[in-house]
């Protein structure tokens, strides 16, 4: 049964120049994504999977090769309209959590909604919808530095999720929390996974990894296996 395409990319290179040295940080990378899917990328320090998430986040652009975005052509796009992209179709989970420090768990939920416009209302309707969602209703007045890290990152997955954005990228979500949180955190995304989002996620660990139903491999900077679970 064919799905939507939510991710298409073709050819895919990535050269950095440092002075006169080329460094090729991917190399001819295609794959497709469809909506619905749980995606891990993994791959070994300096295997490209950092420059691949940035290329995916709209943070960067290729070299060369193509990547479409819900069928948009990224390196079609103005400035202005990246960072519109950005905000409105990617939903971003980072190992840092990159919560406004000081500021109360529904602020930081409410701030993606700001930047597009929304009236306050309907932002902290929205956030206390999305916190209540990750299991965080009792904690919507807390600030960030108030929260353990499992909820912190919790706070970040209903930031990421209050756009309904086309897509979850989440970038070594566990990596800063103790191993029971992060089985808390994984558990959401597979609750997530089940309730129709797309979801793709970098990491290193294997036991994270296992979460997901498709492994995509890279190795200096080529794609070296798509492994899809039955």
């Amino acid at each position: 049964m064919k799905t939507n395409i939510i991710i298409q990319i073709n050819h895919l290179k990535k050269v950095y120049n440092t002075g006169s040295v080329e460094t090729m940080a991917l190399s001819d990378i295609s794959f497709s994504i469809h909506k619905g899917e749980f995606v891990v990328i993994m791959g070994p320090s300096g295997s490209g999977k950092s420059t691949l998430m940035h290329i995916l986040g709209a943070l960067d652009l290729p070299t060369s090769g193509e990547y479409l975005l819900d069928g948009k052509n990224i390196q079609a796009l103005s400035d202005d309209e990246l960072a519109d992209i950005r905000n409105r179709k990617i939903g971003f989970i980072f190992q840092s959590y990159n919560l406004l420090p000081r500021t109360t768990a529904i602020k930081n939920v409410m701030l993606p909604m700001r930047y597009a416009g929304i009236p306050i209302d309907e932002r902290k309707e929205k956030a206390k919808q999305y916190l209540q969602l990750v299991g965080l209703q009792d904690r919507m007045e807390h600030t960030s530095n108030q929260l353990s890290g499992g909820q912190q990152q919790r706070v970040a997955i209903a930031r990421a999720l209050v756009m309904n954005p086309a897509m979850l990228l989440a970038d070594e979500p566990t990596g800063n929390i103790a191993s029971s949180q992060a089985a808390e955190i994984m558990s959401l995304f597979s609750q997530l996974y089940n309730q129709g989002h797309t979801i793709v996620m970098i990491t290193h660990e294997q036991d994270i990894a296992n979460y997901a139903k498709r492994i995509i491999h890279i190795r200096d900077g080529k794609l070296i296996d798509d492994i899809r679970k039955k």
